[in-house]
């Protein structure tokens, strides 16, 4: 066995890989950019290496740059991760020149398996099962279109050289072939420097099953059983399970059987992945299974495959790189419970699903399962690279157990002030059609409305009325409470009255929605409060991180961050509680707010508006520019601009306050 590896990736995968390399003695060494410099895989390394600025054609996908680190630290083996540099067939060859160990197939299976329509044609010669479609040598508009019309609609028109959704089109109607496939090609072109594409029968409820095969230098190979990873958005993977739902021993056998014959047709070595399309318009069956393509490389999704059989695929992928023979026989291999994986990703469902990026000042996981990240509180998340931060792995005996228990772990987490997609899995988890595996690629557009929620629940809009009493009504250290006599000046008499508890009245805003509610005080000094909010009254009372509302509902917490008074966890999701208008005691009037707050982190890049400038409803006061765009923040009324609180060239994070407006009447 080797005694050094360098892991030529980042984030979560490389801290999954120094996992078990330190388990079996194996110094570790990481590679990063600039932009990585205090990310938690260069901590967890026992040696960290730069090799680059923050784009990764400049650092994480120069094969030079990586075998020069290689050298440098001495290190015996490469594991390439999955993504990057995993995949590519030169650098593989490039490591091998070098007399390093590749963890990883042969590039000639690389280069096999590279391309969808090379790959089909070899799984044909191999008696697998393929989808039917064309991949033809002949590029020309008229026989591709031919060929879609003898296929039959709808098609699917897929980038030769594609990979996670890009070049890849659905047309449904002959009339939109020429468009669809332009598209595609472009696509193709763009991101993989090919235009060609394939064009295959599209199934109208497809299920993505995929197998996990495992090969070795004397010629064995196995599987460990399939995955379910029919859940997907954009045809990225959201949810994955394994076993698949609904699998008979007699499909099972036939998939199984179908990607051990695509392995071994490439002579395949170390861990890989057969992707299969199947048609569940009336349940799986054996002749409905079709190969769509192999990823030769560790998947995403592997923890999945690791709970069921109990094996630890990157130690398997050690051991055969070093040349040992797979640890296990076909038939030891066994299948043990239900296993799901949920991706975290910093993205914001409410808002198309825009990427999020920034500062994690707030990042809570749940505790009692597994939970592979590559970030931490504190640590940023950066526009350079994939936003998925965290995976959420649960085994339990049966599906409805993991199911249930996934759903409560996505509902524990809490990040801020960078937005996740937790609230949405839990959706996902519980939504019925999931529960009763009624699921297949479809799933999340068709039932997208309820996935994205509804806002802030009650129970959420009271927590934020508790929040704001505690905070400015509250003096705890002087055990008093709304009174005249408070040394406390910002609580003084607001509320007071001589003839019973003090109450007041609140006016804020919790998701940017207006909340109003009354907060009465019980007098005892036990920090409760009596909220009536939504036509409810109910008690609550802060307890630690806590808002404990009513009897049985328990929130989570954080005060004044990432430019918001306070934020409220529920179920996944973070309401940030911001721009209180003002705190009165019973009978006064409101004021209005004309607070001009970051939608998302950027970088301003022009103030039109200055302080003291007279402005209208709708003209530009400050321009963001955020993921690639500029997004102009503008007066919410006539008015004056009281302060601009930015200048050109800050980065600021999400719902950072950037300027504020005063109505005219109250700026005379």
């Amino acid at each position: 066995m080797f005694k050094s590896v360098l892991v030529a990736n980042r984030g979560e995968i490389a801290c999954r890989v120094f996992r078990t390399a330190k388990r079996m003695g194996i110094r570790t060494i990481a590679v990063y950019s600039e932009a990585d410099a205090h990310a938690l895989h260069v901590r967890e390394a026992d040696e960290a290496v730069l090799i680059g600025p923050a784009a990764a054609r400049e650092s994480y996908l120069d094969g030079a740059k990586v075998l020069a680190a290689a050298k440098a630290t001495g290190a015996e083996a490469i594991h390439p991760g999955y993504g990057f540099l995993s995949e590519n067939a030169e650098f593989a060859e490039a490591v091998a020149a070098a007399g390093l160990i590749w963890i990883g197939p042969d590039p000639s299976s690389i280069r096999a398996m590279g391309l969808k329509d090379a790959a089909k044609d070899l799984m044909i010669r191999a008696d697998v099962p393929v989808t039917p479609g064309y991949q033809g040598a002949d590029q020309s508009e008229e026989t591709l279109t031919a060929e879609a019309a003898r296929i039959g609609y709808p098609v699917l028109i897929k980038a030769v050289a594609g990979g996670g959704g890009k070049g890849m089109k659905r047309v449904d109607d002959p009339a939109d072939f020429a468009a669809g496939l332009a598209s595609a090609k472009r696509e193709g072109a763009a991101a993989f420097g090919d235009d060609r594409v394939l064009i295959e029968r599209y199934i109208t409820r497809p299920r993505h099953i995929e197998v996990q095969v495992f090969g070795d230098k004397h010629g064995n190979v196995v599987h460990l059983y399939e995955r379910d990873c029919s859940l997907q958005r954009r045809h990225q993977k959201v949810i994955e399970e394994a076993p698949a739902p609904g699998m008979s021993e007699a499909v099972r056998a036939a998939v199984t059987g179908a990607a051990i014959k695509a392995a071994k047709a490439v002579n395949y070595v170390g861990a890989g992945t057969i992707e299969f399309i199947a048609d569940a318009s009336d349940g799986l069956k054996a002749d409905g299974v079709w190969f769509m393509e192999m990823n030769t490389r560790l998947q995403v999704e592997h923890p999945v495959t690791e709970s069921v059989t109990g094996v630890d695929l990157v130690e398997w992928q050690f051991r055969v790189a070093a040349g040992e023979p797979i640890p296990l026989k076909q038939d030891e291999i066994k299948l043990n419970g239900w296993a799901m994986e949920a991706r975290l990703y910093a993205e914001d469902p409410a808002n198309g699903f825009l990427p999020s990026i920034g500062k994690l000042e707030h990042f809570v996981m749940p505790d009692r399962i597994r939970v592979d990240t590559g970030v931490e509180q504190g640590g940023e998340v950066s526009q350079f690279y994939d936003p998925m931060i965290a995976k959420l792995i649960v085994h339990e005996d049966t599906r409805e157990a993991a199911a249930a228990r996934l759903a409560e772990a996505a509902g524990e987490v809490e990040v801020w002030p960078v937005k996740a997609n937790a609230g949405f899995l839990k959706r996902c988890l519980v939504h019925p059609r999931f529960v009763a595996g009624d699921v297949d690629t479809g799933f999340i557009a068709e039932e997208e409305a309820a996935l994205l929620g509804s806002g802030p629940s009650s129970d959420a809009r009271v927590a934020a009325l508790n929040l704001i009493a505690d905070h400015h009504h509250l003096s705890p250290q002087l055990g008093e409470y709304l009174s005249p006599w408070s040394s406390d000046a910002d609580s003084a008499a607001v509320g007071f009255r001589l003839n019973g508890p003090s109450r007041a009245l609140f006016q804020t805003q919790i998701n940017g929605e207006r909340v109003e509610g009354s907060a009465l005080s019980n007098g005892r000094g036990d920090f409760s409060w009596k909220i009536e909010v939504d036509g409810r009254a109910v008690v609550s009372r802060a307890a630690g991180d806590r808002i404990v509302v009513g009897d049985d509902v328990t929130l989570g917490y954080v005060g004044a961050m990432g430019g918001v008074e306070g934020v409220i966890f529920e179920h996944g999701d973070a309401w940030p509680v911001t721009a209180i208008s003002h705190v009165r005691g019973q009978g006064e009037g409101s004021a209005s707010d004309g607070s001009l707050r970051a939608p998302m982190p950027g970088k301003i890049v022009a103030t039109p508006a200055k302080a003291g400038d007279v402005v209208t409803k709708g003209q530009p006061v400050v321009v963001l520019e955020a993921m690639k765009m500029e997004h102009a923040l503008t007066a919410p009324f006539d008015g004056v601009v009281e302060s601009v609180s930015s200048s050109v060239g800050d980065q600021v994070t999400e719902a950072t306050v950037l300027a504020v407006v005063k109505a005219s009447a109250e700026a005379v």
